[in-house]
């Protein structure tokens, strides 16, 4: 079966600031891995700048396949629901069998394909969101006003939550229920079912602390005081304190960190905030917020256009993809700061990784479609393209 992948007439434009924004992101975070990891690169392989050429590596891929996924009409992701819930949960199963899942660190959450390791949750999260969101445009109705209605898109959550906390990726689980009930809350679900739901899985993530693997509760306690036991549990996070105080006003200059030089732990992945905050100080967080919030409130924005020109799938998903951008965002700089306690999420479009870099420039790409389409839909013109998979012509 032939499928048409229309290509975007250059004439109809992108929006500028979150286009702009999200350039901007990718560059800073080049720049920062750079300078963040040059003293762990030079003591684990000998070149200073072998994280940068590697995030290098990785954000022309995810340009390549974000081209790819702006190319796809939104009509033929809502229609792909099943397809993508499949895969989602193909790839968080086939991580934890031993012997194809790698195991790093105690968690068994990447699949080995050589020169690229893929960090399975992050595509499938994405996937999940995708098929949720086809979910609530489907049964919108049912889900505002039944309790059943809103309980049925929480099964694969729940069951997709239980396989991300055997690898164990108690962030990933955290941020996926995050965004869920974001989803479900923008669509109109009854804050009564929600709430009381809510709770429920609140209660849940409790228990899988106080009775899960001892290191999570310590987690908790070196959160609640890291500087009681700062050579040990605290290390982390009173480094990533003294970096970010180190920062002050100005910070010390790009390049200039000392916490990067093997002091904190992680310095270009989960905690490169805490050397951009060291290096670029309180008026570089400031910048940093900006460009996100820019990000957020655009996707928001492009949603609700979608919306007004009765495309609730291509709004819904702008608005899913601004939630955990925005989440995202802020639980990292919440955990560098010590206001939560330490998870293992990356910085969007900043921190090392190529599994995180490649989704989120799949998440701008869908965002962009949608962007793209309302703009046709205004010009009142057909969408050109060429057949390559897919189903239809045009948005």
């Amino acid at each position: 079966m032939s499928v048409a992948l229309p290509l975007a007439p250059a004439r109809y434009g992108l929006d500028a600031p979150f286009t702009a924004a999200a350039v901007a992101l990718l560059a800073i975070g080049l720049v920062m891995v750079a300078s963040a990891s040059v003293a762990v690169a030079e003591k684990s392989t000998g070149l200073p700048l072998y994280y940068f050429y590697k995030q290098f590596s990785y954000a022309l891929l995810g340009l390549l396949l974000g081209a790819l996924a702006f190319s796809v009409p939104m009509r033929a992701w809502e229609q792909s629901g099943f397809w993508l819930l499949a895969f989602a949960f193909f790839l968080l199963v086939i991580v934890l069998i031993p012997g194809i899942g790698i195991k790093v660190n105690g968690a068994r959450r990447w699949l080995d394909f050589g020169a690229f390791r893929l960090q399975a949750s992050e595509p499938a999260r994405l996937a999940l969101v995708l098929y949720l969101v086809g979910y609530v445009v489907r049964r919108r109705a049912e889900l505002q006003s039944s309790f059943k209605g809103l309980f049925r898109p929480l099964v694969p959550v729940v069951l997709a939550s239980g396989l991300l906390m055997v690898e164990p990726d108690f962030g990933a689980t955290a941020l996926l229920m995050l965004v869920t009930f974001l989803l479900l809350f923008m669509a109109g679900a009854r804050l009564a079912h929600l709430g009381g739901l809510a709770l429920a899985g609140a209660g849940g993530l409790a228990l899988l602390i106080l009775f899960g693997p001892s290191w999570r509760l310590a987690r908790i306690g070196s959160f609640m005081n890291p500087w009681a036991d700062m050579e040990n549990s605290g290390w982390q996070l009173t480094q990533s304190l003294i970096a970010i105080g180190r920062g002050e006003w100005s910070g010390v200059g790009l390049g200039n960190s000392v916490q990067k030089l093997l002091y904190l732990p992680e310095t270009h992945t989960d905690f490169i905030f805490a050397i951009w905050a060291e290096e670029f100080g309180l008026l570089g967080i400031a910048v940093l917020m900006t460009v996100f919030g820019v990000m957020v409130w655009r996707a928001f924005r492009i949603g609700q256009a979608a919306e007004q020109r009765k495309n609730p799938f291509a709004a819904y998903l702008c608005y899913a993809c601004g939630a955990w951008l925005g989440a995202q965002v802020l639980i990292n700089m919440a955990v560098n700061m010590g206001l939560l306690p330490t998870k293992g999420l990356t910085l969007p479009l900043i921190s090392y990784g190529g599994s995180s870099l490649v989704t989120v420039c799949l998440m701008v790409a869908l965002v962009l479609r949608a962007d793209h389409e309302n703009r046709i839909a205004k010009a009142g013109a057909p969408a050109g393209g060429f057949k390559f998979g897919f189903g239809e012509r045009g948005p």
